[in-house]
């Protein structure tokens, strides 16, 4: 009877096992053929632009389709605007030119074949800031029809039903939304790449990373394939990819410009704030694309968004400004070309007659981990880890997945045992636990608006207009930033402290900045200071941008000074060419 048990058990066993090996098998052939159909679609759009492109220069023989693309945002608006250029002429230069950059850095997402159609109404457009201008939107932008996938599968054949507001206003404007651009799985990353659609490089060296999670973006703009883009910043993510590709990024202040349509993996979070701002390769396009946006449509399309328009007075005044600056938070200590970038910048604003001031932020050990890194993970990650449950999880979040997915208690154990060494790791780490109750959450929020008020506090005292600071670079090898989180106090306090904070080029690293890497120790001497060595190594020639803050709803302020500083480093670049 006992041999006849075993025999029935190992049976059931076999059984067992093999149903489960039929069920993971069914998972991962049906998780392929999703990303099969999802990599296909991507390819029937290229083609479809490939032969748009084709049929039009056909058709249209005497025009040169290069030198559109080279034009300045605003010359292409000009001559738009008298005629000398035709909208449909402009759009297929630029879907020939995106074409191109995504064979070099795969950058895009989605071709937006809609926006050859838009071509047929867009003289009713005319009277549009952005008439005639195309434009790149970052993947998770609602466009009706199309997937917003944050580079998830569990968002995968899921087509928005509508346009986001943001899209509507761009096209109520006369720009012509035309492709989607590259993200980070999850989007909770700085690197590009995901599962979906694979890894999107640095049109300045394709062996660095082009930064995120607005990375497409940042690379498609910087390769020439887009003039102007949208992108979103919860952490660094419009700032960082412009910073990494040689390009100008702003955020701006939350719902400033209106988040209705804009897809997350991780929605609710009160701590730490997201928002939508513009990229492009210069400030005078930032201020444009803000100026175009912030309009009576905006504002009854979205009655979340308060209505305030674009001054341009402010944007435009000449008068000196008192800058309030500081060469590092005391958390994370710059690469030598971020610190050389800071302080040559500081020293033409001065040269200029501003007023130059040194300030501290408060806290700053305090504020990065219980606001940033706690605040955007207030849950312990389970949301966004719910995202990664259905396929695989691309190799750039792999080292950040693993981390965030131990259970709580491993975490809290494992931050004990780091606190006498590191006590900054120990600290993020214990961070990612999230918080313990909704009480825990409203006494998170609560702290948040009390550290607001006392940076405020601190920046009337010193009658300051505006801030400079260092910005994270020079852009990474690959598969660094899911290691390297304290990177991002260079950017994602302004995040928490919901400052407008655009960023702006201003250098490259050199030589000699490469060779001071190897005096590099960072504030701390752990794991995070020596990997942000290792992933900035070999950086000679990569952009340098410098980082320009403003108080609340004083976007034109910040690009006030990024044009500044923008047209301190030209004529300084010119001066020292000619001697």
């Amino acid at each position: 009877m006992d041999a006849e048990w075993k025999r029935v058990a190992v049976s059931l066993f076999c059984v067992a096992g093999v149903s489960v090996f039929l069920l993971k098998w069914r998972e991962h052939q049906t998780v392929k053929r999703k990303l099969q159909r999802a990599r296909e679609k991507r390819e029937k759009e290229l083609g479809q632009a490939e032969k748009a492109v084709g049929y039009f220069k056909t058709q249209n023989a005497g025009v040169d389709l290069s030198s559109i693309v080279t034009l300045p945002l605003a010359e292409l608006s000009k001559r738009i605007r008298d005629g000398s250029l035709q909208p449909d002429a402009v759009l297929h230069a630029y879907m020939e030119k995106a074409l191109e950059a995504n064979r070099k850095l795969n950058c895009s997402t989605a071709v937006l074949t809609e926006s050859l159609k838009q071509l047929e109404d867009i003289e009713s457009h005319k009277d549009g800031l952005l008439y005639g201008i195309p434009i790149s939107i970052k993947d998770n932008l609602d466009y009706e029809g199309y997937d917003s996938t944050c580079g998830v599968l569990t968002k995968l054949d899921d087509p928005a039903v509508k346009d986001s507001v943001l899209v509507s206003v761009l096209k109520k404007q006369g720009a012509i939304p035309f492709i989607k651009t590259n993200i980070p799985q999850g989007l909770l990353n700085y690197e590009c790449s995901n599962p979906i659609y694979g890894r999107t490089v640095n049109p300045c060296n394709v062996e660095k990373t082009c930064g995120g999670s607005s990375g497409g973006e940042g690379a498609l703009i910087a390769g020439g394939g887009s003039i102007l883009g949208l992108g979103s910043d919860l952490g660094g993510s419009v700032r960082i990819p412009a910073a990494f590709c040689g390009i100008c990024g702003l955020k701006p202040t939350n719902n400033r410009i209106s988040l209705h349509g804009l897809s997350s993996c991780v929605k609710g979070g009160k701590t730490a704030l997201s928002s939508v701002g513009p990229m492009a390769r210069d400030v005078e396009s930032l201020a444009l694309c803000m100026r175009a946006l912030l309009c009576p449509d905006m504002f009854t399309l979205d009655p979340t968004v308060p209505p305030i328009p674009f001054n341009q007075q402010v944007y435009e005044s000449s008068e000196p400004l008192r800058i309030g600056y500081y060469e590092s938070d005391g958390y994370f200590q710059p690469s030598p070309s971020m610190s050389r970038a800071l302080l040559e910048t500081k020293e033409l604003l001065e040269k200029a007659g501003h007023t130059l001031i040194p300030f501290n932020l408060p806290r700053i050990f305090t504020a990065f981990h219980e606001f940033v890194v706690r605040g955007n993970v207030a849950d312990g990650c389970a949301t966004l880890l719910k995202h990664f449950e259905e396929g695989p999880v691309d190799p750039c979040m792999q080292h950040q997945a693993i981390h965030w997915g131990f259970p709580k208690f491993v975490k809290k154990m494992f931050s004990l045992l780091l606190r006498p060494v590191y006590p900054r790791m120990a600290a993020i780490v214990h961070a990612t636990c999230g918080v313990s109750s909704p009480a825990a959450l409203w006494k998170q929020h609560q702290e948040v608006e009390d550290y607001i008020r006392e940076t405020i506090a601190e920046w009337r005292k010193l009658e300051l207009d505006v801030l400079l600071c260092p910005m994270l670079g020079p852009a990474y090898n690959f598969n660094y930033t899911g290691k390297l989180f304290t990177a991002l106090s260079c950017t994602a306090l302004y995040n928490v402290l919901n400052f407008p904070a655009g960023v702006v080029t201003v250098t490259e690293v050199t030589a000699e900045d490469e060779d001071q890497l190897k005096h590099y120790r960072g504030y701390f001497g752990d794991a995070g200071d020596k990997t942000f060595v290792e992933a900035i190594r070999g950086g000679v020639g990569l952009p340098i941008a410098v980082q320009c803050v403003a108080l609340p709803w004083q976007e034109e302020m910040c690009l006030r000074l990024m044009r500044e500083v923008e047209k301190l480093c030209a004529e300084n670049k010119c001066s020292n060419t000619n001697h």
